[in-house]
């Protein structure tokens, strides 16, 4: 995968932030193949040629999409239990994927990375940054004796998220709290069973 683009500061920072949401914004409407160039920078109130210089490609400005949105992306919450924190792991998921804006873009992030390899490594980049702010909370419950020793803490984290984005994928509806919290007492459930421990 290419380097992501540096954060920049000043008048760069400013123009990056509205050609990444113009890019956002078009994506949730149209989807990867709907993406132009020209149309981002009018839309983002910028030059076509810092555009095209800057990023060069749709799925070039997807993948700095990503990382800006990983970037931006929640911190984690420390409850104290690993229930507690896999909720509210579940719950900001659920908020993400819920969200009028987010939601769609999502789906359209996921629907190009299955045909467009740049896009699917820039997809996998965020989710490696947003599970690696998640598996502290599985190593600390292994500390305190919740879940045995040799969990793998990536797969309780994915374990909560799956059904999500599942959900997401394949429904109309929205996401509920009971499909959030129970995705989180699953995963709980099945790291404490040793189902996730590491031989």
């Amino acid at each position: 995968m290419s380097e992501p683009i540096g954060r920049p500061g000043g008048r760069t920072a400013r123009v990056r932030t509205a050609v990444l949401e113009a890019t956002g914004d078009a994506l949730a409407r149209n989807g990867l193949h709907g993406l132009d160039l020209a149309d981002i920078a009018a839309q983002a109130g910028v030059g076509k040629t810092t555009v095209y210089r800057r990023w060069g490609s749709g799925p070039a400005l997807v993948a700095d999409l990503l990382v800006d949105m990983a970037e931006q992306s929640s911190p984690r919450v420390e409850t104290g239990s690993l229930l507690g924190d896999l909720e509210a792991n579940a719950r900001l998921v659920r908020k993400t994927l819920d969200d009028p804006r987010q939601g769609p873009l999502f789906a359209a992030i996921i629907a190009a990375a299955t045909c467009d390899q740049r896009t699917a490594e820039a997809l996998q980049h965020f989710y490696d940054v947003r599970i690696d702010e998640w598996t502290p909370c599985v190593e600390q419950a292994i500390e305190r004796g919740e879940v045995p020793a040799g969990t793998d803490s990536v797969a309780v984290i994915r374990a909560v998220s799956a059904p999500l984005y599942y959900h997401l994928l394949t429904r109309t509806d929205q996401i509920s709290e009971h499909v959030a919290d129970t995705a989180a007492a699953a995963a709980e459930t099945a790291a404490k069973a040793g189902v996730f421990a590491i031989d």
